[in-house]
């Protein structure tokens, strides 16, 4: 570039020695004065006392330079001898500086180093700045032509970085990283002390968990929580002071987001997720949301003090505002993205625990309308549950519990009811193949099981929603306004209506797709309940049938309400006959009561049928109470006679038993063995069994087999 001013001078001289002299002496005073003399291989202005140009010199110089037609190449020519003074010079000597932090082991030390190395750089380049104002100075008054003064500072600068970071050793990130992570936790120390001396993050907060560790921790410990050194030489305050210094070299230098960038993201990313771990892992019945919001807050201050300089002195700047914007966006998609994890993660023992665990999902769901995870918590969740519940050593009962936890938990996480649907599905898929799944299911709609009691809840809802009709119906009755579209991964093929309103029963019945099993095992476990439980509520069974029918229909629960009419009767027609029986004289009462319950058979389910040849005073007494029956039924048809031969459960042989032996207590061998002969080869092991309660040991001693 000389070169070709020189040959300019010459061409000039040629004609006239006076304008080459004057070109050449202008040329040599903006070269002198726009860079420093060293980077032109000449001697320091303070070495040979000359004193620099002033500006309206320099000025006057570019006059004539523009004269000739020079001025288009000022500017390449000072970005070349940057660049090569940067590459020959300052780069070197800069990283000189930072490779003595090998021999600095503690953080002050090293702030100090980085501190100096950063000052030493801009000394160096502190001419070329001064320099570059200059031009751009003179490019806004056009006296220069080039890319204009925006571009050649952006010029400048890109050259700048692209020089000294173009490949940047690792411990120089290590210690960048390091330090800043100390500078961010003297700042939040700083904070929590506030004015008077008091943490705000623990202000009425020491009822949590954490708080109350972190509280007498930090009074216990003989540490500062924010430099780390001891609290006697606490510098905290100094190690603030200096970062406000080293902040404003960068910020001059324009090497402010290309040294602490790196560093500052990896910091947050680091203290975020330590913050998490310890306040949130595990804590389901409350919400952190507002408590990191504020604490984000704080976050974003530390950022302004890292890249704004918003001091009095130095007000933001609108490219300043905008890196602050876009440094809270980025924390907070951060803590968004990290806290839905952590949640996923901990989603089968949050479900498990619902509805103590109510904040935890409602977190969740405010995370993920920000995030997009949803994929991520279909997978997590469906291999938590084939993991840790859907395999032989957990029960049918605790597998539908935790299905019902999961229905409640996740329409309050997902209102559309899809990741309930595709989450969900491998749970419905084994509850299946259980063997138990419908009688654990009935029993839990009436009461009868203690693991699954949310179902009788809810059964007696008031406003239940019906089986009958199937709810295929897309009308929505809500307001227009107020619709939602499913999600993207919803099936298209399923009604959004039915999966919204579906509840809990509805989703449980559907596992077969049929009510018909429900209200056959129903029916199954109220004959049982009825013929052989003694102690059963007639007023709660009656409860039960009229909340079945608003789910199931009036027509399917039709049997089980003839079924409870025949108990009904069947208690008053054997109060009647008592009451008949007692107003006789005592020599004409029967020597024991008979009880029987008249049953509609094409009501009842089927039962076992077996033959029972009674003994012949059971039989007498039997006659005697059909006879007694037939004079008080009324309106019932059919059962007019009654045959001696008794069709009845097996307990029916058990009283008869114990009967036959309260008659007689010393039998021959041979009549022991021959009053078996009425019983069913079933029923051998049942009366053996009686007879041991009752006392008859010489039965065995008589030579009766062992596999009676």
């Amino acid at each position: 570039m000389e070169a070709e001013v020189a040959e300019v001078a010459a061409a000039a001289g040629g004609c006239d020695p006076a304008p080459g002299q004057e070109l050449s002496v202008a040329w040599n005073t903006v070269s002198t004065g726009l860079v420093p003399p060293a980077a032109l291989g000449l001697a320091s202005s303070r070495t040979s006392g000359a004193v620099p140009p002033k500006e309206e010199e320099l000025r006057a110089a570019v006059e004539v330079l523009r004269s000739q037609g020079l001025h288009s190449v000022l500017e390449e020519w000072f970005v070349e001898v940057l660049q090569n003074d940067l590459q020959a010079n300052i780069s070197p000597e800069f990283w000189n500086a930072i490779s003595q932090r090998e021999k600095s082991a503690d953080e002050p030390q090293c702030l100090l180093l980085l501190l100096d190395a950063f000052g030493l750089l801009e000394s160096r380049l502190d001419p070329y700045l001064c320099s570059l104002e200059l031009l751009e100075k003179w490019t806004r008054l056009g006296l220069l032509m080039g890319t204009g003064a925006q571009g050649l500072r952006e010029k400048v600068h890109t050259m700048l970085r692209g020089v000294l970071f173009f490949s940047t050793p690792r411990t120089f990130q290590e210690m960048v990283q390091r330090l800043y992570g100390r500078f961010l936790r003297v700042y939040m120390q700083s904070k929590r002390k506030g004015e008077g001396g008091t943490d705000p993050e623990l202000e009425g907060e020491l009822d949590s968990r954490y708080a109350r560790r972190r509280y007498y921790r930090l009074l216990q410990s003989p540490l500062c929580a924010g430099c780390g050194s001891d609290k006697q030489q606490c510098w905290c305050r100094q190690a603030l002071e200096q970062f406000h210094q080293l902040s404003q070299v960068l910020h001059k230098l324009n090497l402010l987001e290309r040294v602490s960038a790196e560093a500052v993201t990896t910091t947050l990313h680091q203290v975020t997720r330590e913050r998490m771990e310890d306040r949130c892992r595990g804590e389901y019945e409350r919400s952190f949301l507002r408590e990191f919001h504020k604490w984000i807050e704080r976050v974003v201050g530390w950022l302004g003090k890292v890249f704004l300089q918003d001091s009095p002195t130095r007000p933001a700047s609108p490219e300043a505002g905008n890196t602050l914007r876009r440094w809270r966006c980025h924390v907070q998609r951060f803590f968004y993205r990290i806290y839905a994890s952590l949640r996923i993660e901990e989603l089968f023992s949050i479900i498990r625990d619902f509805p103590d665990s109510r904040p935890a999902i409602e977190d969740l769901k405010y995370c993920l309308e920000r995030t997009d995870q949803r994929q991520q918590l279909l997978v997590s969740l469906k291999a938590a549950l084939e993991t840790r519940l859907l395999h032989p050593g957990v029960n049918t009962c605790d597998i539908i519990t935790l299905y019902i936890s999961a229905i409640k938990a996740l329409r309050v996480l997902d209102p559309s009811m899809v990741i309930l649907e595709v989450a969900c599905e491998p749970i419905r898929r084994y509850l299946r193949t259980r063997e138990d799944t419908v009688r654990q299911i009935v029993a839990g709609l009436t009461g009868d099981s203690d693991g699954t009691g949310d179902l009788a809840v809810e059964l007696s809802k008031t406003d239940p929603a019906s089986l009958e009709t199937g709810q295929d119906s897309e009308d929505d009755s809500g307001e227009p306004e107020d619709w939602v579209p499913d999600p993207v991964d919803a099936d298209p093929g399923k009604s959004s209506s039915k999966r919204r309103s579906s509840d809990i029963i509805s989703l449980l019945v559907s596992i077969y797709g049929s009510k018909d099993l429900f209200i056959n095992e129903y029916r199954s476990l109220l004959a049982d309940r009825l013929l052989h439980q003694f102690s059963f509520s007639p007023e709660r069974e009656i409860r039960n049938v009229e909340l079945l029918k608003l789910r199931f229909g009036e027509a399917p629960m039709h049997f089980c309400e003839v079924m409870l009419k025949d108990m009904a009767d069947s208690r008053r027609i054997n109060a009647n006959i008592r009451e008949e029986d007692e107003k006789r004289p005592v020599e004409e009462q029967p020597p024991f009561g008979v009880y029987a319950v008249i049953l509609s058979s094409e009501f009842w389910p089927p039962f076992k049928d077996e033959k029972l040849e009674v003994p012949e005073d059971i039989r007498a007494a039997l006659e005697v109470y059909c006879k007694k029956y037939e004079k008080l039924k009324v309106c019932l048809v059919g059962l007019s006679t009654v045959q001696p031969t008794v069709s009845a459960p097996v307990m029916f042989a058990q009283p008869c038993t114990c009967l036959v032996w309260h008659l007689q207590r010393s039998w021959p061998c041979s009549q022991k063995v021959g009053q078996l002969s009425w019983l069913q080869p079933s029923q051998h092991t049942t009366f053996i069994s009686i007879c041991g309660i009752l006392g008859a040991s010489p039965l065995r001693a008589a030579g009766v087999p062992e596999g009676l």
